[in-house]
């Protein structure tokens, strides 16, 4: 059974002027840079001043371990109950693992349907 754990944060999807003013030292957050765009997924409490738009009041689930790059469809299976139930996600992929971010509003129902498709939900982080 593949189990999920809660983030206990609030989240905020950012576009940035640039990196200067990310704070470095927070727990959790995720830079992403390409030829077109800074993007930022933070904690609310965290937004930089040069943000030039924002999508706050995100939850998260982490998938719990490390996983191995051979492995295939995890995300896809999570990704699949939720898309099933009308419920978006926005996903990001570290080194480690995955992490599943859904709207603040459908976090508690993500949650009950992932359970009813076998998931197990578990703690905060």
């Amino acid at each position: 059974m593949m189990e999920l754990i809660i983030i206990k944060h609030e989240f905020a999807i950012c576009k940035l002027n640039d990196l200067s003013e990310i704070d470095y030292t927070n727990e959790f957050f995720f830079i992403g840079k390409t030829d077109e765009e800074v993007s930022l997924v933070c904690m609310i409490d965290s937004i930089p001043n040069n943000t030039i738009v924002y999508d706050k009041t995100w939850k998260a689930f982490k998938i719990e371990g490390v996983l191995d790059f051979s492995l295939i469809g995890i995300l896809s299976s999570i990704s699949k109950v939720l898309a099933e139930n009308k419920i978006g996600i926005f996903a990001i992929s570290s080194f480690n693992t995955d992490y599943i971010f859904t709207k603040a509003e459908n976090f508690n129902y993500a949650i009950d349907v992932l359970r009813d498709a076998g998931f197990e939900i578990t703690g905060l982080i």
